[in-house]
């Protein structure tokens, strides 16, 4: 037969109160993590804010750049029109003076 040992309700408190401290025990560490993870994605997130930061002023500079580059090439374009026109001019007026 088995011996069956009486719990007694100061062996119960006791079993209790073990469980809590292991219980806060293993919350302390839990929180320190969480601490650190969020102190880390803090960081994360303050270099995002410099890096879109910075990719916003590239593509400013760059859209500047866009717009220069066809403001050039209309500059050609018209040109190349002007010089296309006034050959053609020159000829008419060669055939017909």
């Amino acid at each position: 037969m088995k011996n069956k040992k009486e719990i007694t309700l100061e062996d119960l408190a006791a079993i209790v109160q073990n469980s809590f401290i292991d219980l806060k025990a293993e919350l302390k560490t839990d929180i320190k993590e969480l601490r650190t993870d969020f102190a880390e994605l803090k960081t994360d997130v303050a270099e995002l804010k410099v890096d879109v930061a910075e990719l916003k002023t590239d593509v400013s500079e760059l859209k500047v750049t866009v717009d220069n580059i066809e403001a050039n090439l209309n500059k050609k374009v018209d040109k190349i029109e002007y010089n296309t026109l006034e050959h053609r001019v020159e000829k008419l007026e060669e055939k017909f003076a």
